[in-house]
């Protein structure tokens, strides 16, 4: 049972060898394409500020209004 064990651990690294010879960055991205990335995610923070606000304001006043209105009991002739 270890001897199929420990083969199947040298199959699995064996394997896996290419996989941790393969270290550092392929894409060779430069300061050009990070500024843009970061541009693109300013622009999508900047969108949602406003839309959580907006939200968070929706949800207050419905809390307000609902505590303001009393609730009416008929009572019983």
């Amino acid at each position: 049972m270890k001897a199929r064990i420990f083969a199947l651990s040298a199959l699995l690294l064996c394997l896996a060898s290419p996989a941790l010879a393969a270290s550092g960055r392929t894409d060779h991205s430069g300061i050009v394409v990070w500024t843009f990335l970061g541009f693109c995610a300013l622009i999508v923070v900047a969108q949602l500020l406003p839309a959580v606000l907006a939200m968070l304001g929706l949800v207050k006043g419905f809390a307000q209004s609902s505590q303001e209105k009393p609730v009416e009991q008929h009572a019983k002739k």
